[in-house]
Order: structure tokens, then sequence, then C-alpha cells
């Protein structure tokens, strides 16, 4: 065998082993590995979704997440996700900012505690003020819609005066206030609605039927205690105080602590109507005629 037949020999048998090489790997090696791609490529398109139905399941939850939604809205009350502290802090705010000068509210914020399924921030709250006004934050707080509720409370009396020295009744009072939220957004809708929280005005429980403070008589009307009727004209009745001022007053006329309610020309009597602290006392002036008499 020449040397040319040779060499032409051992290039054909590298050409087969490398031929041999090429389709065991693809055969045995890389046909595994194409098997694996077409099982999901197949998968991936049997999870092709048209666009057209895409859009239109994203409709139907779409209106299903608004019923939802609005079933939640009409709830009386919502537990909310992931409350912040400083929430609570910021609807006291907006509920006393209608107040008078005379309520005062001080909030501090306690802890933090698991609650069975949902946490609650936990607050103490302190202060005085008109019994109406305190009334409307009670019921602001129990009626909110995210939940919140009074644990516990006590109330006591306080009497302040104002810039005339007029006797102001007033309450103090002492509640812990628990706030409900939970990790979880089923609770609550998407869109925060809170509920109605005005009230209208109620007695005051706390207002005191006797009282030993009187105002002053800072407008300068009639003081009838000690007071003497002068006369009796048709427009009405001249009285003396007891400081020898003179004043004419007529039938509903308002008087130191109270009103003048009936003149009684036929017996010369002026009568009047006083609230001495929450007495109520009828007090009747008599023309005095002694000196008449005398002269005639």
């Amino acid at each position: 065998m020449n040397k040319k037949l040779r060499s032409t020999l051992v290039l054909l048998g590298l050409l087969v082993i490398i031929v041999a090489a090429g389709l065991i790997y693809l055969i045995f090696i890389q046909g595994k590995k194409l098997d694996e791609k077409r099982e999901k490529l197949k998968e991936l398109n049997a999870k092709v979704i048209d666009p057209v139905e895409l859009n239109n399941r994203y409709m139907e939850l779409a209106k299903r997440s608004a019923e939802l939604d609005s079933i939640l809205a009409n709830r009386k009350f919502n537990i909310p996700q992931n409350l912040s502290s400083i929430k609570f802090f910021n609807f006291i705010n907006g509920i006393i900012a209608g107040f008078s000068d005379q309520t005062q509210v001080n909030v501090e914020y306690l802890d933090q505690k698991q609650d069975k399924e949902f946490i609650t921030h936990s607050y103490k709250l302190s202060g005085f003020g008109y019994f109406n006004e305190v009334y409307r934050l009670i019921y602001a707080i129990e009626q909110s819609k995210e939940l919140k509720k009074i644990k516990t409370i006590s109330f006591g009396n306080l009497v302040k005066t104002d810039k005339n020295q007029n006797p102001l009744f007033l309450v103090n009072f002492t509640m812990d206030v628990v706030a409900y939220f939970s990790t979880d957004s089923r609770f609550a809708p998407a869109v925060p609605v809170e509920n109605n929280l005005g009230t209208g005005q109620i007695y005051d429980a706390f207002f005191p039927l006797i009282r030993n403070e009187i105002p002053p008589n800072v407008d300068g009307l009639l003081d009838v205690q000690g007071a003497r009727l002068l006369a009796l004209i048709p427009e009405g009745a001249f009285i003396a105080d007891t400081k020898g001022n003179t004043y004419l007053v007529w039938e509903g006329e308002q008087v130191y602590l109270g009103y003048l309610t009936k003149i009684d020309y036929q017996n010369s009597k002026v009568s009047f109507v006083l609230n001495k602290g929450g007495i109520i006392e009828n007090v009747d002036l008599e023309l005095d005629r002694s000196e008449f008499n005398k002269k005639k």
C-alpha cells in the first residue's frame, strides 16, 4: 500500500469517527435537551392567552374587586391594613378642629399589641371641655369607620371662669383608646370612606342643677334684690335699685338673673322670676303708698 492510499484511509477513518461522535452528541446529549426545550415550548404555548380573552378576564376581576370594595365600604366598621400610629393623632386633630377654646385634648401613644388575629395601637386621652364637645369626641372615636374602641373612661366636674368672671361648667376626662389594624388587606376597601360623625346637642348631664357660682352683673342690669317700685306708667314701671339707680322696665325685659314677668296695674305690683344658681325664685315689688297716705 502506497503512502497516498494510506493517508486517504486515515483521513476517511478520522471523518467516520468525527461523524459518529457528532451523531452520538446530537442524538443522546443534544437530543435530550431538545426534547426538554420542546416540552417547555409546548407548555408555554398552552399558557398563551388571547389578548381579547385576557382583557375580558381583567374586566371581570376589576368588576369583582369593585363589588367587594363596595361591600366593605358599606360595612359600619373596617379594619385597615398596616395602620400608622400617627394617623390617630391626625384623626383627633380633625375632630377637635371646630371645638371652642375651652376644650383641650391631650393624646399620648402607649404601645402596640397583638389582639387575636389583629393588632392594636393603644393611646391615652385626657383633657377637659364643654359636655357636648366631649360627647362629640367620644362619638367620633366609637363611630369612626376604621375600627377604634374606648376601653376605659372616667369623668369629673371642672368649673372655670371666663374673662368676665362668668362660671364655665366643664367636664374633665381620661380615656384609654385602641385603634385596630391588620396585616391583611381584605378587611377594608382600597379607598377609605369615613362615616358621618356629626352629632346634635344633647342634655348636659354634668351641668349642676344648683350652683354656688352666680355670674356677675357685667351688663349693668336691674338688680331686683332690695329694689323699690317707684311708679307705674302705661309704658312700664320705674324701679330703683339699692344703689339709687332708676330703671324703666316693662313686661318681658331682662333683669339681673331673670325677667320681669308681669305688671299688675290694679294692685300696683310687678312680678319677677329669678334664677339664683339653679334655684328659681319669684319676687314681687309693690308700690309703697305710705308717703302718699301721709300726705293725704
